[in-house]
């Protein structure tokens, strides 16, 4: 193993600890996943997985609120989390002398969290004027219908900030309860990146989370891909806001890596088919892009815009032709192009500690151990043009998922569901 790279021990409880040296920095981050988030929640649970990120800084035994922020601020460190369809996480960053009392923070905060119920109460409206915002912004709406035109039903397509019924019904039992089933040590990694002492840091580590119960996985089938159209028209919205994809294989399948490649080649960059097409030459939208998703469970290609309404038939039209064109061949200078563009955000990517540890945690959770990042950067520079054609031609060849939301024409919605073969039954969704 290279120095540089992941070091990972299993405590006796199953507990994961992956220690990332980077000696040339003066301050450290220290990150605690745990593998549960909305894939992991019942319908009636759906937003429970945020609700518990959010309350878990409400106090535990021994601090409340404001005493868990001024520890952190007086130390000049930086307290944060976050929760997604299948982790949450919680991070503080900081001086590496101070390690051994974050190590202690995020322990408390994780596993001695009381949610008190009138600090329950009080962040309930916060997260509920959070979901406001969510709820009227067409870009997040047309997200959530993209998840849900994906995958129907399943706790992959609920988005992760839950509804506004779920909301104001939880309570305190519904949170501890919640908390005693998915947190547990076999479901858990502390990370941390920066300069210090590694067996220190195991020691600090054992002593805080060492008698976490271990617990059983928390795995969850994977998603059948459905796809369709979902839309939504939102009162005083002036753009239509478009999420298109395609399913593609999951982190556990090397097959990903092509996707990844052609999600790069077809719109990343302003010389990229979709950017220069879309944007500069024919004006068609401000913004748009294309991404791989790629996720334990799951895959998708996705494109997205912005557009005017009346724009927004003309948009479907020309993403489509440049689909065809990809999967009719691939050029070699837009192929390099990618392929250089992705080198560098890998290599960029292990100079930001917090995102090599999530992508280290990850790969924990998928593989059982982090992946050497030499090796994953070789494997995606060792796609061809021949692979990432044929992934083009495969997903073209699937059904497609399109959701639609803010000012939506119905010469839009028709000719979406025109070009990549989509029932319109049972689409709107207003």
């Amino acid at each position: 193993m290279t120095p540089n790279e992941p070091q990972l021990t299993t405590l006796p409880n199953g507990l994961r600890v992956i220690a990332l040296p980077m000696p040339w920095r003066q301050t450290v981050s220290l990150s605690v996943f745990i593998r549960t988030g909305s894939q992991h929640e019942s319908r009636r649970l759906n937003g429970i997985s945020h609700v518990v990120e959010h309350m878990a800084f409400k106090g535990t035994h021994s601090r409340d609120c404001q005493r868990i922020n001024l520890d952190a601020e007086r130390l000049g460190a930086e307290v944060n989390a976050h929760t997604d369809k299948d982790h949450t996480a919680f991070h503080i960053e900081g001086l590496a002398r101070d390690l051994g009392v974050f190590v202690e923070m995020l322990a408390d905060i994780v596993l001695n969290s009381t949610f008190p119920a009138d600090e329950l109460e009080r962040e309930r409206q916060v997260i509920l004027h959070e979901f406001t915002e969510f709820e009227e912004d067409p870009s997040a709406m047309a997200f959530q219908l993209f998840d849900r035109a994906c995958y129907g039903q399943h706790p992959a397509g609920q988005p992760v900030i839950g509804n506004r019924a779920n909301l104001k019904r939880f309570t305190r039992v519904d949170l501890l309860d919640y908390v005693a089933r998915q947190y547990s040590a076999g479901n858990v990694v502390v990370g941390a990146a920066g300069g210090f002492d590694g067996a220190r840091f195991l020691r600090d580590v054992q002593a805080h989370f060492g008698g976490m119960p271990c617990g059983s996985d928390n795995s969850v089938p994977a998603p059948a891909w459905l796809g369709g159209l979902k839309l939504r028209r939102m009162a005083g919205s002036a753009q239509c806001h478009v999420v298109l994809g395609f399913e593609m294989p999951a982190l556990r399948d090397e097959a990903h890596l092509a996707y990844v490649m052609a999600a790069a080649l077809f719109g990343e960059g302003m010389s990229s088919p979709l950017l220069d097409e879309i944007r500069e030459r024919r004006g068609l939208a401000y913004y748009t892009a294309c991404s791989a998703d790629v996720l334990p469970l799951t895959g998708q290609f996705v494109v997205e815009a912005a557009t005017a309404p009346g724009q927004a038939e003309q948009f479907f039209v020309e993403v489509a032709r440049l689909l065809q064109a990809q999967a009719a061949g691939v050029d070699p200078v837009g192929f390099e192009r990618a392929r250089n563009q992705l080198t560098v955000r890998a290599l960029r990517a292990l100079e930001q500690p917090s995102r090599r540890l999530e992508t280290a945690a990850q790969e924990v959770f998928t593989f059982g151990t982090p992946q050497d990042a030499a090796v994953v950067l070789a494997r995606l520079q060792a796609v061809t043009a021949p692979q990432v054609q044929a992934a083009f031609r495969t997903m073209l060849a699937s059904p497609a998922a399109v959701a639609l939301a803010g000012s939506v024409p119905s010469r839009a919605r028709t000719r979406a569901a025109e070009l990549f073969a989509l029932s319109t039954a049972g689409d709107v969704d207003d």
